[in-house]
């Protein structure tokens, strides 16, 4: 085996695949659903149709789907007494529609729901630090007047010093003079406390972020 032989063979290991009992009315569309199915591409997720047969879905191909990992696809079909309940037992995902190109569209989605979402940050706002207070027992609050944007409470954020991040953590504390808030907006002044972190100093900025989850692409 050549280098190139060795790696495809870890990437294949390495790559999701969506395993697939395919059920329909009747044999020709049986046969025209698998092989639609079949031509669906993707670089991440693989397809495997492991069963492909004619007739409403029993609680055999239930069975079997529970035992291969697979998902049920159901074309024009019914289910016969019982099924849902064993289907929900054995965690197995049954689809079904009675128009072949929302069932491909529903696939693609199962094989996209595969992959690990794609985290990405996004400043949501930022605060400088005007003075600090002492709480006692080494505990400090960074009086800040918000710059831009919005400083949520429970976001994530960091203490930003000369333009190297100093530290990370939840804003575990959010004041609007006395009062504890939800969200601070740019303009107004507020006491900050990020969770683990004491040692403010005048000039630092509190930056805030948010998370999103970018759902992951096939291709």
């Amino acid at each position: 085996a050549t280098v190139e032989d060795l790696f495809a063979a870890i990437e294949k290991q390495q790559k999701k695949c969506l395993r697939l009992i395919v059920k329909s009315d009747v044999h020709g569309s049986a046969e025209a659903l698998a092989n639609a199915l079949s031509q669906i591409e993707s670089d991440k997720v693989d397809l495997d149709i492991i069963h492909v047969g004619v007739g409403n879905i029993t609680k055999n191909d239930v069975t079997l789907a529970g035992a291969g990992g697979s998902c049920i696809i159901g074309f024009n079909v019914k289910l016969d007494t019982g099924v849902q309940g064993i289907a929900k037992h054995h965690d197995v995902r049954i689809i079904q529609h009675e128009i072949i190109y929302e069932l491909l569209d529903q696939v693609e989605e199962e094989m996209a729901a595969l992959l690990e979402p794609e985290l990405r940050e996004s400043k949501s706002g930022a605060a400088e630090v005007r003075q600090v207070f002492s709480l006692g027992k080494g505990r400090a609050v960074a009086g800040c007047m918000v710059t831009e944007g919005t400083i949520t409470r429970s976001g994530k954020a960091c203490v930003v010093r000369k333009g190297e991040v100093v530290h990370e953590g939840k804003i575990s504390t959010l004041k609007r003079f006395k009062d504890d808030v939800k969200e601070v907006r740019a303009g107004y002044e507020c006491g900050v406390n990020v969770e683990g972190y004491d040692a403010y100093e005048e000039g630092d900025s509190i930056e805030c972020f948010e998370v999103e989850e970018i759902r992951p692409s096939l291709r």
